[in-house]
């Protein structure tokens, strides 16, 4: 075989290379396989946003980020007064100052114009505090100092805080959006310039005659009704600090009277009851009740409603001291009472509470009541707690305790004592039970009822809370102490205690006794004498005094009216 020269060899495979093409491939009928012409990818064109753009961006960033911080971390608890309240700023397009006072209600004022909103959520009246300034009244002259302290020092606290949460809130939002820090810092740095211009504004804008024309939201629209004018208030600020000043002074005499009270020798045969109603948020009642128990050895307390003012939850904290009175304390509600006051109270294990008729048994007393079926926190005196609605409502009432009393006596189980916050209702258990226990009316009364029931009724534990400002002189603080037998459980005796009013400091302990105790049955010890003569017109600056008339029921007479004096009428027992 005859081998081609090396030149043709050469010249033949330049031929195939020039057939196959650029790629080196044969064409399509030159081959028998073939690939897929490979796809080159190449990144498109990538065009910036405009300037304006990125910057509206950015700005939304950061006021959605600081809107987030502030609602997350935006507020300091402050102690503003004998008040725990809670400040926050929050975002508004007309700024101004919210005071939340729940469940009453709101306050707004007018006192600046900012993308800001002050809000000042009252927690709860501090029984501590309240009460240190009930027993040292020479510092409600610096009150409004402290008060204002405590303001601009909250203030700069929440300040601080709210600084923190912009600048947090916007720059972990901005790393979320932009993943890289350099924006992330930015717009940390300018929710921090957004927040100090929304000050500046606010402090530019500052109304401080705001006070003067609140708006009122919810329960608190009625306060004008009740409270007064504003513009009256702060104009007379000095008239209104000056009456409570000496109404604060009195109740802190009257501390030391009551440890001076009389008290009486045990008796295994008589059980001791402390019957208080209508305290009304008074501090200085604890105090009082308190010694009560000390000086008397009571036995068991009955409380007969209106502890509280409004029933929100803000106040539960002045209950707190009930754990601490040294014996049993049976309650019942009243209509300035709330369902609220009712779960807290039921909480404290010396505490039993009395609605629906069931029975309780304390100190070997079996007690039933109902609460009342009003929640009128906001009515003035004649409003509409005293409608023929209302009164209806308090006689079905009295009926629903007078059935749930029939069928515990027909059960074998009789009860002793009847608890009811209004007279109404406690009337209508007549012929169902010995004694029945009542308030509401602020004043005391004792009465025999048609069917041989006997009816006390309470005047104010509390001279009426803060409605003892209202009238020219504030009630007096009233309480009684039962005296029952052992073994029957019915009523020998009761001592009617007055703390005397404004402008008086006396302390008043009257014995009464019933028709079939007259003197001379030998049911009672006897009681030591008065410790000093009688003074009724004690002026503020003297010493307190002390008068303990012991004296029998008076003789049959027509009893006064509201005005006058609600022991001199007949016992009619």
């Amino acid at each position: 075989m005859v081998r081609a020269p090396a030149r043709l060899q050469h010249l033949a495979r330049r031929l195939r290379d020039a057939a196959r093409g650029p790629g080196g491939a044969l064409p399509g009928r030159l081959r028998t396989r073939h690939r897929a012409p490979a796809l080159e990818l190449r990144p498109p064109d990538r065009r910036e946003p405009p300037t304006y753009l990125r910057a509206l961006g950015l700005c939304a960033v950061v006021v959605l980020g600081a809107w987030l911080g502030l609602l997350a971390a935006g507020s300091a608890s402050v102690p503003v007064g004998p008040m725990d309240t809670r400040m926050a700023l929050r975002p508004s397009l007309s700024g101004g100052t919210r005071i939340n006072v729940s469940p009453l209600g709101a306050l707004d004022l007018r006192s600046h114009t900012a993308p800001l909103r002050l809000d000042v959520d009252v927690d709860r009246l501090d029984p501590v505090r309240s009460e240190a300034l009930v027993n040292h009244p020479e510092r409600l002259s610096g009150l409004q100092e402290e008060v204002s302290r405590d303001v601009e020092d909250g203030t700069r606290e929440l300040a601080v805080r709210s600084g923190a949460a912009v600048v947090l809130g916007a720059g972990v939002l901005a790393l979320v959006v932009y993943r890289r820090p350099r924006p992330a810092l930015a717009a940390g740095g300018l929710s921090l310039v957004l927040l100090a211009g929304s000050g500046a504004l606010a402090a530019t804008t500052w109304n401080p005659n705001s006070v003067l024309e609140p708006k009122y939201s919810g329960l608190l629209s009625s306060a004008p009704n009740v409270v007064g004018d504003a513009r009256s208030i702060v104009s007379e600020f000095d008239v209104y600090q000056k009456e409570l000043a000496r109404l604060v002074t009195n109740v802190t005499k009257l501390y030391d009277v009551t440890s001076t009270l009389p008290a009486y020798q045990p008796d295994p045969t008589t059980l001791r009851v402390l019957h208080v109603s209508d305290i009304h948020l008074n501090p200085a009642s604890w105090h009082i009740v308190g010694s009560l128990v000390k000086q008397y050895d009571i036995d068991v307390i009955v409380d007969s409603g209106d502890t509280m003012d409004h029933g929100s939850a803000a106040e539960n904290g002045f209950l707190d001291p009930v754990r601490d009175l040294g014996a049993p304390y049976v309650w019942v509600r009243g209509n300035h009472d709330s369902r609220l006051t009712q779960e807290y109270l039921r909480q404290m294990k010396n505490v039993r509470i009395l609605d629906e008729g069931r029975p309780v048994t304390v100190a070997g007393l079996r007690f039933a009541g109902i609460g009342d079926p009003q929640f009128t926190p906001d009515r003035s005196a004649g409003g509409e707690g005293d409608s023929p609605a209302a009164l209806a409502s308090e006689v079905t009432a009295g009926r629903q305790l007078a059935a749930a009393l029939a069928r515990l006596a027909d059960d074998g189980k009789p009860v002793d004592i009847a608890v009811a916050h209004n007279p109404e209702a406690a009337r209508q258990t007549d012929g169902h039970v010995p004694l029945v226990l009542a308030g509401h009316i602020h004043h005391n009364e004792m009465e025999v009822l048609r069917d041989g029931t006997r009816l006390r009724i309470e005047g104010s534990t509390g001279g009426s809370g803060l409605r003892a400002v209202e009238g020219t002189y504030p009630d007096p603080i009233e309480a009684s102490i039962l005296y029952l037998d052992r073994s029957t459980k019915r009523l020998q005796a009761w001592d009617a205690i007055k703390l005397g009013g404004l402008g008086l400091s006396t302390a008043e302990v009257s014995r009464h006794l019933p028709k079939e105790n007259q003197p001379g049955a030998g049911l009672l010890p006897p009681t030591p004498p008065p410790s000093s003569s009688p003074s009724a017109s004690a002026s503020p600056s003297s010493s307190p005094s002390l008068s303990t008339p012991l004296v029998p029921p008076p003789p049959p007479a027509t009893r006064s009216g509201a005005d006058g004096d609600p022991e001199a009428g007949p016992d009619r027992g």
